[in-house]
């Protein structure tokens, strides 16, 4: 995951772009990805350093919850890349209130359904800034897991 790619090279290898990453601990945990066209959100706990590919649950996206997850990110990198101190961040909650309206709002459409699907995303990073509005660097290709659903 560390080599940087071309944003043409990571379409020609099936790769699609990221929206939001909503949790990043050694790699993408949650967040709403495009898969197969289509915005998904995604959340997998499954880490391997060893393996540029992890598992997640993933499901459908609406177009409102796309619409809300790209006004908060655009929220959280104007943050990101402003000189602002930590105690500003909008993810402490309490300096960004649309941003904290967005959290309660959003919270349904992040919670992985019955029935989400399992699938195995492989992870790279292109030559762009990491934080940007149009979801900054992650790319993410996916392919079926062994196990294609998980009940609640």
């Amino acid at each position: 995951m560390a080599e940087p790619w071309n944003e043409q090279q990571l379409i020609a290898d099936g790769f699609e772009q990221a929206y939001a990453v909503l949790e990043w601990h050694d790699g993408p945990r949650k967040g709403l990805a495009v898969i197969n066209g289509v915005p998904h959100y995604f959340e997998g706990w499954d880490y391997d350093p060893a393996d540029a590919a992890d598992e997640y649950v993933v499901w459908p996206a609406s177009a409102a919850a796309v619409a809300m997850e790209r006004e908060q990110w655009a929220i959280f990198v104007r943050y990101e890349v402003s000189e602002a101190g930590r105690e500003e961040h909008p993810g402490n909650g309490g300096s960004d209130a649309r941003y904290d309206e967005l959290q309660l709002l959003l919270a349904p459409y992040r919670q992985a359904p019955d029935g989400a699907r399992r699938l195995v995303g492989e992870v790279r990073l292109d030559d762009g800034d990491r934080y940007r509005p149009d979801g900054g660097d992650l790319w993410l290709r996916w392919r079926p897991s062994s196990e294609a659903s998980v009940d609640h």
